[in-house]
């Protein structure tokens, strides 16, 4: 008997702990770019944009915006400015920055130095980027249905099969080139 209600307090503690929210923040506009990372195409086009995501530090970038601006400002105004949906203005003790979200992604604009950072598709050449001032990083352009040409660590492009192995290979590219360079 002691088993079972031991058991089943155990069960409810474990469930409510994953209900409540903490102090820490959402890391929501690190778990939008995962979402959306995981709504992109198949499984071989979402494993190339997350190694993609890799060489252009973009899971690096978000996660430092959430942790040292996004997730103050949500613990203090009790508000996230990325579940916003529209322009938003931020301030901080670093400065004000507008956040605007559109149907290509979000656009994060400094209006200290008017620098602005955009993660974009680009139709006219079926490509992904990220564009900052005045630079754009294309990491990702579809060929086909299954071939895709993705960004390397030395900056060349290759070609990708959207399959198990060639997801595979160029995996292997990226952590060996990663590791290597250590």
């Amino acid at each position: 008997m002691k088993k079972k209600i031991f058991t089943a307090a155990m069960a409810l503690v474990l469930a409510g702990s994953m209900t409540f929210t903490s102090c820490i923040g959402s890391f929501a506009l690190s778990n939008k770019v995962l979402a959306w990372n995981q709504q992109v195409g198949s499984k071989f086009v979402n494993e190339l944009v997350f190694f993609a995501f890799w060489i252009v530090p973009v899971y690096e970038i978000t996660t430092l915006a959430d942790v040292l601006v996004l997730n103050s400002i949500e613990f203090w105004s009790g508000s996230n400015p990325v579940a916003y949906k529209g322009e938003k203005a931020i301030d901080t003790e670093s400065g004000r920055y507008l956040v605007k979200c559109d149907e290509t992604g979000y656009t994060i604009t400094s209006t200290q130095d008017g620098s602005v950072v955009k993660f974009a598709f680009h139709e006219e050449d079926n490509s992904w980027s990220l564009d900052q001032d005045g630079k754009s990083i294309k990491f990702m352009t579809f060929i086909d249905d299954s071939h895709v040409k993705m960004l390397t660590p030395d900056g060349d492009f290759q070609t990708v099969e959207l399959s198990q192995a060639g997801v595979y290979a160029y995996r292997q590219m990226v952590t060996g080139n990663y590791f290597a360079m250590k």
